[in-house]
């Protein structure tokens, strides 16, 4: 099976070798069929620390890293 991968901009770096990423995503309202936003929070590990608040960043599944991280920051290089 493949592991899911998410796009979404960094909202916390305050956590040692761990980011909080926003993934942003439109659905359809279930009664008006208006589209609205809906976001989730992802705690991320980042071994490097190399990302800051506000950077876009590309999150992948992982094994479970700690109680609250099951994702890892993909570094493009």
């Amino acid at each position: 099976m493949p592991k899911r991968i998410l796009q979404g901009v960094v909202v916390s770096d305050k956590s040692a070798k761990t980011v909080i990423v926003r993934v942003d995503r439109r659905v359809a309202h279930p009664i008006y069929q208006k589209t609205i936003h809906r976001s989730s929070k992802y705690a991320a590990h980042d071994e490097e620390s190399r990302f800051k608040t506000g950077d876009v960043v590309r999150i992948v599944e992982s094994r479970p890293i700690s109680k609250t991280k099951r994702w890892q920051v993909m570094y493009d290089e």
